[in-house]
């Protein structure tokens, strides 16, 4: 069988094996969500209840729509501009843009969640003395933050940038090295370790006084909220944010997999590992809350900031100080927040590395130097000062709610209803893994996950146009929010403009697609 492939002369990256594929793709899923999300936002909608639509959003959206990207990718072999470029076909080209929509993305992903990281890291290093004292949230809003009122601040903080930067220089190593030598080495040592550290941290969470009280609180059904809309909608969201789809990782990751590979049954152990790791976070979130609670003779109800980042750097961290053994446990818990951080971190910036490295003809290490060091002063300048942290709250919740959501909803519509390729995808998913889908996987993206997640996009819209979000003045928020979606819009629509160094559309997808003969 011949096939005609004028893509990059050089041979395509790939990763090792299955093996190797599956703790990246687990890597990428597994990140700061999984920690500071999930346990809060289950607590907060039904508790044990909440598993259940949790579980019917996984099976409807969450696993069809990463069957799509792995789908897309493998089959069209190339970053998202390259493969929705060929997806579309001679009369659609200019679907392209849609993959750099998802580039762009990315691209503001990473600038802001290396922030993160790099918080971390320092909170890492002062569970050692347990530096943040007697008041957690005043060191970390006024002491290392130096949170200053929204704006664009010229006022840099030294204890952000310096971990920053050194976040930025990992980061531009792993790319430079490549697919299988940087990012697959990467989660192949990192991804052990976050789990061996994470469950010695839920270990000694469990036997904590209190620890029971937690996970009652957490996991103890309320049934009734099963009857509010606004539950099923958070478990949809939780399980669209949590495995990183429908923004380019997954099509990307998909394109480095060898022609004959099975892709449905190692979507599925990556989807049920995160969604492991989710629970597993929960229960030891939440025993962890229910000592605190204890030890404040208060309810866990009564409890403020569980969720987020105040979770993560101002409830931990007060926690530490009044547990037995709390610098171990601050070690842990920090040291795992930032490993997962990074391994989705260099997930979210591989998307923009592979898509320029197609464009313009880069190799890996040209593009991770010109990428990364770009991202990098822009990242610096826009949260390691004062305003840093609302900054980054502000371009999250749109880059999220309104970016990632309107790309999901552009892909279901235009690849099933406008290009009619579902069933193509479809049968390349069941000629190459064992796991084979059916029809049923072509109607959940047609109607189920465009219905879902369109509400969510319009529910999220009228309520930042109305309310606005967390106060931040109405001026902030049209150049910081709005402005970030139309960045998104301008940077698709003026990449897909520029010229390739090598145009892509020489290519035959593999293996042929025969229709089904309905008996």
């Amino acid at each position: 069988m011949s096939q005609t492939n004028a893509a990059p002369p050089q041979a395509r990256e790939q990763w090792t094996g299955q093996v190797g594929f599956i703790l990246s793709a687990i890597g990428s899923a597994v990140g700061l969500g999984n920690i500071w999300r999930f346990p809060g936002v289950a607590y907060e909608n039904g508790g044990g209840a909440f598993l259940i639509p949790y579980l019917v959003a996984l099976l409807t959206a969450g696993i069809p729509i990463l069957f799509l990207d792995y789908a897309i990718g493998h089959r069209f072999r190339g970053s998202a501009p390259t493969a929705f470029r060929r997806l579309g076909g001679p009369r659609g080209r200019w679907l392209e843009s849609l993959g750099w929509f998802q580039v762009a993305i990315a691209f503001v992903i990473g600038l802001y969640y290396t922030a993160v990281i790099a918080w971390a890291l320092s909170f890492f290093v002062f569970s050692f003395d347990l530096r943040w004292g007697d008041d957690p949230e005043a060191f970390f809003l006024k002491d290392y933050l130096q949170v200053s009122d929204p704006g664009l601040s010229m006022t840099f903080v030294p204890s952000v940038l310096i971990p920053l930067a050194l976040v930025w220089i990992a980061t531009i190593i792993v790319l430079a090295l490549g697919v299988a030598k940087g990012l697959q080495r990467v989660n192949v040592i990192a991804l052990p370790v976050l789990l061996i550290a994470f469950v010695a941290l839920v270990v000694r969470a469990l036997f904590l006084d209190g620890a029971a009280d937690g996970l009652n609180a957490l996991f103890t059904p309320d049934f009734s909220a099963l009857a509010d809309p606004n539950v099923w909608i958070a478990a949809y969201s939780q399980i669209f944010f949590s495995l990183s789809i429908a923004f380019g990782i997954m099509v990307t990751y998909a394109s480095y997999r060898k022609r004959r590979s099975n892709l449905t049954t190692p979507g599925l152990v990556v989807a049920f590992s995160n969604s492991s790791f989710e629970i597993l976070a929960g229960i030891g979130v939440f025993a962890t809350l229910g000592f605190f609670a204890f030890e404040q003779g208060v309810e866990v109800s009564e409890l403020d900031g569980i969720a987020g980042p105040i979770l993560s750097f101002v409830t931990f961290p007060a926690i530490v100080s009044e547990m037995p053994g709390g610098t171990i446990f601050g070690v842990l818990f920090f040291g795992a927040l930032a490993l997962a951080g990074f391994t989705s971190l260099v997930s979210v910036l591989q998307v923009v590395s592979a898509a320029v490295q197609e464009k313009f003809g880069l190799t890996p290490r040209s593009a991770a130097l010109i990428i990364g060091g770009g991202s990098a002063v822009l990242s610096i300048l826009g949260f390691s000062t004062t305003t840093g942290l609302i900054t980054l709250d502000t371009v999250d919740q749109w880059a999220n709610n309104i970016g990632i959501v309107a790309s999901a909803i552009l892909v279901t519509i235009l690849v099933i209803w406008v290009f009619r390729r579902g069933e193509e995808l479809r049968s390349h998913l069941n000629r190459l893994s064992t796991f084979r889908v059916g029809r049923v996987w072509v109607l959940l993206l047609a109607v189920v996950a465009p219905i879902v997640l369109g509400y969510m996009l319009i529910q999220r819209i009228i309520t930042l146009v109305v309310d606005g979000y967390e106060g931040y003045p109405a001026d902030y928020l049209l150049y910081f929010g709005w402005g970030t979606v139309v960045f998104l819009v301008i940077a698709a629509a003026v990449m897909t403009f520029l010229p390739w160094r090598r145009k892509p559309d020489d290519f035959t997808p593999w293996p042929a697609f025969e229709k089904e003969v309905r008996r």
